[in-house]
C-alpha cells in the first residue's frame, strides 16, 4: 500500500470505510486490556519465587558484619546489600545508601530534602524565587510529576539518538543558576530506549553550572535490563567521569531492583560523592533508623552476587524479547511505508516509543481505550502532560500475555490508521 499522502480522496475515503468496519468488529470484542505502565507480567515475578525460600525461622538472620537485620540499626544498608547493588550500579559501596522498596520514593525525598533545607549548605530551594530543571522529553512521567508538585519549573530539553541535546543543556545550565537539576533515564531510557553516548556522559561530567548546588538526578533503572546478549549498550559511569572532571559532588545516581526481583518489595539505592553522602545522612538519621535490612538481607543470599543476578535478568529477557518483537512485527507490518508513524526499536528497557502524525496521538489514544486498550495517556511523556506536537505515545509491552498483546498492538495499528486518514481527510 502507498503512503497516505499519496493518496487521492477518493482513496482515504475507501481506506477509511473499511477501517470504520474492522474497528466496529474490535468495539464488539469487549476487549479489557492494558499496556499504560512498564510492570514485568507474572511470569516475570514467577522467577522470584525461591527469593521467598532463601530466609525462614531457622535460618541465621545475621549480615556479614553480625548485624542481627530484624532488629535496629544500619542505616545505610547492610555491608553485603551495599556490595551487590554496587556491583549493579558499577560503583564502591562506600558511595552506596541502601533505602527501601522504591528508587522514586528516594528521588522524591532528594527533591523534598533540597526545597526544606538546601543542598550541602546552599540555600533551601523553597526560599528561592524560582527553581528550574531541565527535562529531556519524551521522558518519564513520574520524574515530570515530582517536580510539578514541588512547584519546579520544569524546561523540554530535546532527546537525540545520543542522549539530551547537550548543546541546549549546556548553555542552559552555564548561564541560569535557577536551574538546580536534570532529570536523566540514561540507558534504555523511558520510553525512547536510548542511551546515552560516551561523548553525551563526558559532557554531562564536565557542566559548568552557574548553580553551585546543580545536580545531575541520574536514574538509571535499566542498567542492566538487555533484551539480547549480543546487543547491548554500554554507559560510561557518571560518578567516575564527574570525579576525573573535578566535579565529584555533581551526580545523584538512582536504581532499585524493582524490575529485576519484585517491583512490589525490592531495594532501592543512591550512589553518590562522600560530600553528598554526608549530607544526606543528617536529613536520613531523622527519617528512620534502618530501612528493611530483613529484605536485604533476602536479596543477597538469593542473588549471590552480581553474577547470579546477571543471569536472572537473563531470563526477563528471554520472557519480554518475543513481545518486544511481536509489537515490532505488528507496527511493521500494518504502518510501513505508509508514512503516519516512526517507532523505536530498542535494546533494553520496558518501552517503545511511538510518533504519530502531528496532533493525532491523543486521538489514538482515546480510539485504542475506547476499544477497551488502554495505554499511557498521550502528552504524558512531557512535562505538565502537553506534547506541543501531540505526536508522542508510550508503549509498554511487557504486562499483557503474548496472545492479548498481539491483539492490543493490531487494535492500535488500526487506531493510527484510522486517525490518520482522518487526519488527511480534514486537511
Amino acid at each position: 500500500m502507498k503512503a497516505y499522502s499519496e493518496m487521492t480522496k477518493e482513496e482515504l475515503l475507501a481506506e477509511q470505510k473499511q477501517l470504520n468496519e474492522e474497528y466496529q468488529k474490535y468495539l464488539a470484542m469487549n476487549l479489557h486490556l492494558d499496556m499504560s505502565r512498564g510492570k514485568p507480567c507474572k511470569e516475570q515475578l514467577d522467577i522470584s519465587m525461591g527469593m521467598m525460600d532463601v530466609l525462614n525461622s531457622q535460618q541465621d538472620l545475621r549480615s556479614e558484619d553480625g548485624t542481627d537485620c530484624r532488629n535496629y540499626g544500619c542505616l545505610d544498608g547492610i555491608p553485603e546489600a551495599k556490595v551487590l547493588l554496587g556491583d549493579m550500579m558499577e560503583n564502591h559501596p562506600d558511595n552506596i545508601i541502601i533505602y527501601g522498596n522504591s528508587s522514586l520514593n528516594v528521588m522524591f525525598d532528594t527533591v523534598s530534602r533540597a526545597m526544606t533545607h538546601g543542598i550541602m549548605g546552599n540555600t533551601p530551594w523553597c526560599k528561592l524565587d524560582k527553581v528550574k530543571f531541565l527535562c529531556p522529553v519524551p521522558g518519564y512521567d513520574r520524574h515530570f510529576a515530582i517536580t510539578e508538585y514541588f512547584g519546579i519549573e520544569m524546561i523540554p530539553v530535546p532527546m537525540t539518538e545520543e542522549g539530551p541535546d547537550m548543546d541546549m543543556v549546556e548553555q542552559l545550565v552555564s548561564s541560569d543558576a535557577s536551574i538546580k537539576g536534570i532529570w536523566c533515564v540514561p540507558k534504555y531510557s523511558n520510553p525512547g530506549g536510548v542511551s546515552y553516548s560516551d561523548e553525551t556522559v563526558r559532557r554531562f561530567a564536565k557542566l559548568e553550572p552557574a548553580a553551585k548546588d546543580f545536580r545531575i538526578f541520574w536514574d538509571n533503572a535499566y542498567g542492566i535490563h538487555h533484551l539480547y546478549e549480543d546487543k547491548q549498550d554500554y554507559l560510561i559511569e557518571i560518578l567516575a567521569e564527574c570525579k576525573k572532571e573535578g566535579h565529584p559532588d555533581m551526580v545523584y545516581k538512582f536504581a532499585s531492583t524493582s524490575k529485576i526481583s519484585f517491583p512490589g518489595s525490592g531495594i532501592a539505592a543512591l550512589a553518590t560523592s562522600l560530600n553528598n553522602l554526608e549530607d544526606i545522612k543528617k536529613q536520613l538519621k531523622n527519617q528512620t533508623i534502618g530501612h528493611d535490612k530483613v529484605n536485604q538481607l533476602r536479596h543477597v543470599r538469593f542473588f549471590k552476587d552480581i553474577h547470579g543476578m546477571t543471569e536472572h535478568m537473563k531470563k526477563h529477557a528471554d520472557i519480554i524479547r518475543p513481545k518486544f518483537e511481536m509489537v515490532e512485527q505488528v507496527l511493521e507490518e500494518g504502518l510501513g511505508g505508509l508514512g503516519i508513524g516512526s517507532w523505536t526499536k530498542p535494546r533494553g528497557g520496558y518501552f517503545i516509543s511511538f510518533d504519530s502524525l502531528d496532533g493525532c496521538a491523543k486521538e489514538i489514544v482515546s480510539r485504542a481505550k475506547k476499544a477497551g486498550v488502554v495505554m499511557t495517556g498521550a502528552g504524558a511523556t512531557w512535562p505538565y502532560g502537553k506534547d506541543p506536537k501531540d505526536s508522542n505515545i508510550r508503549i509498554a509491552p511487557t504486562l499483557p500475555p503474548v496472545s492479548e498483546l498481539n491483539t492490543a498492538a493490531k487494535l492500535f495499528v488500526l487506531c493510527v490508521k484510522l486517525v490518520s486518514v482522518e487526519k488527511y481527510l480534514n486537511a
